[in-house]
């Protein structure tokens, strides 16, 4: 089993020798493949690591969306209304929850970039260290907000923008619960980070797979009452996506103790924290987390802006975003593939697969997002039906849906090549987009548009677009630079230093036998 799985985890980087130091410094762009090495080849990589990836996303999200479906089916033909009552609930806790998730999503970051590195330069001890190091940090830091999400759960529901006491009592109960069901969410999130890391996307599709179907079959228990079960509405809702991630948490827990042929999770290696490897988590993660954290302040910020339209326009941004995220699911996908090989490429000091690797990689990328595009333009009415019957959300809805088609190209572009860039740990860059874009451009246009204007909510679909084409043309101006090339880990640092030192010796050897 573990030579199956090591053999999956090979590419076309694997078969070349590792690159000279001051080559792999060198910031200038080059379109020409190693010797050796054909396009089809970085293709095949490419698609192996990103297929797992988009199939246990789109689930993911179809299960988010199964979720918001039958939330926003409570009430029933009969009464509409409530079914939007509670779509605004479960969307008023989104921003919360990713604001509370900000520090171990950077951290894993680090995670996925430093094993990645690892997996190039073959050390699988240092790869295994950092797992180990991510897992203690995640550990440690959910606690904390969990306690922290329960206790403040209804101030900051009431923070977002709710005015109903309804509405208010639900987001309440949903994030909380969300809260305490925190710990293995976050963990789960961290072994995948892992297995990305050496290119084993198709382990978190499996786990994914099975949580998702447990967390529909618990949403279709505990929110409507079936088999004997109580009625809870939106708060089973939220009991069912606990319920699910627990599951996902126990098979990736087993399949990382399993061992995948480099990765491999031993208890008695113990957690103590590891210094090294902690610097170079942090100076990877830290400025992720800045990131993570402009961006929840501008979506918060942007969120209550639209908010204060009321509940009918909030259920129908809440239908968009939702739907959004589905088409986010090809980019972020062909992003794992991105983030792994850019990581591992400049492991083996090889700037010039990596360059290659991304550039071939947004080329899918793009060739899905019109795919997707189209279905939006046709059949964007008949999805947001699916959510919510009122005529005025379908409307509304099928008419941002053309803005989001317009934008996918945009997105899934930015989405592959910012993956990249962290797969590099070039993710000050990152943050310093985000700050611009996602805090400054989008709540700014959104609240001018929607104050100044009588457009509403098409005012805030406006800003996002403004949002998205300003982010990817600087995000591909920073991968057009090459400045990603010159960073440097403590990793690489001893890298270099064994190599000189083996050199020497190569040296003194010679002189000795010339004696």
């Amino acid at each position: 089993m573990a030579s199956n799985s090591s053999n999956r985890l090979r590419t076309a980087l694997d078969r070349l020798p590792d690159g000279d130091v001051a080559v792999a410094g060198d910031l200038k762009v080059t379109k020409h493949l190693p010797k050796g090495v054909e396009s089809k080849e970085l293709y095949r990589d490419i698609i192996r690591i990103a297929w797992p990836s988009l199939v246990e996303l789109i689930l993911t999200q179809l299960a988010s969306m199964v979720d918001l479906m039958m939330v926003g089916r409570i009430g029933g033909e009969a009464n509409p209304e409530l079914g939007a009552a509670a779509l605004t609930a479960v969307g008023l806790t989104t921003q919360p929850k990713f604001l509370l998730m900000t520090a171990f999503m950077a951290m894993n970051t680090g995670v996925t970039a430093l094993v990645a590195r690892y997996k190039g330069t073959g050390d699988v001890k240092r790869a295994n260290l950092v797992v180990r190091q991510g897992l203690m940090f995640t550990f440690v830091a959910t606690i904390i907000l969990s306690i922290v999400g329960v206790i403040f759960a209804e101030p900051m529901v009431i923070f977002m923008g709710s005015t109903e006491e309804r509405v208010t009592v639900w987001a309440t109960q949903y994030l909380q619960i969300q809260m305490a069901g925190f710990m293995t969410m976050a963990l789960t999130s961290t072994i995948t980070a892992a297995l990305r890391g050496v290119g084993d996307s198709r382990s978190s599709m499996i786990y994914n797979l099975i949580a998702n179907i447990v967390n529909v079959f618990f949403n279709w228990m505990l929110i409507y009452g079936n088999l004997g079960m109580p009625e809870l509405d939106v708060a089973g809702a939220s009991i069912a996506t606990v319920i699910g991630q627990f599951v996902a948490f126990c098979i990736s827990l087993w399949l990382l103790m399993r061992g995948n042929g480099f990765l491999r999770l031993r208890f008695k290696e113990g957690f103590l924290p590891d210094k090294s490897t902690l610097l170079d988590l942090m100076n990877i993660g830290i400025p992720a987390m800045v990131e993570q954290l402009l961006m929840r302040a501008g979506m918060i910020i942007f969120s209550r802006t639209v908010a204060g339209l009321g509940t009918i326009p909030y259920a129908t941004h809440q239908a968009c975003m939702n739907i959004q995220a589905l088409s986010f699911m090809t980019g972020q996908a062909f992003a794992v593939s991105s983030t792994t090989l850019m990581g591992q490429s400049l492991g083996k000091r090889r700037p010039d697969m990596a360059q290659a690797y991304c550039s071939r990689t947004r080329r899918i990328g793009m060739a899905c997002a019109i795919v997707i595009a189209l279905v939006f333009v046709f059949f964007g009415g008949n999805i947001v039906a699916l959510y919510n019957s009122t005529p005025e959300i379908v409307e509304t809805g099928a008419r941002i849906l053309l803005i989001v088609a317009v934008l996918q190209p945009l997105q899934t572009s930015q989405f592959i090549i910012a993956g990249g860039l962290r797969g590099a740990g070039d993710t000050r860059a990152t943050a310093v987009i985000t700050f611009i874009t996602v805090l400054l451009v989008r709540p700014g246009v959104a609240i001018a548009l929607i104050e100044l204007t009588p457009l509403g909510l098409y005012g805030a679909w406006i800003a996002m677009a403004c949002d998205q084409l300003l982010r990817s043309t600087l995000v591909l101006a920073r991968f057009q630079s090459g400045k990603w090339k010159a960073i440097r880990l403590k990793s690489d640092t001893a890298s270099v230093k064994a190599d000189a030192s083996a050199a020497e010796e190569e040296e003194l050897e010679a002189e000795l036998e010339t004696e």
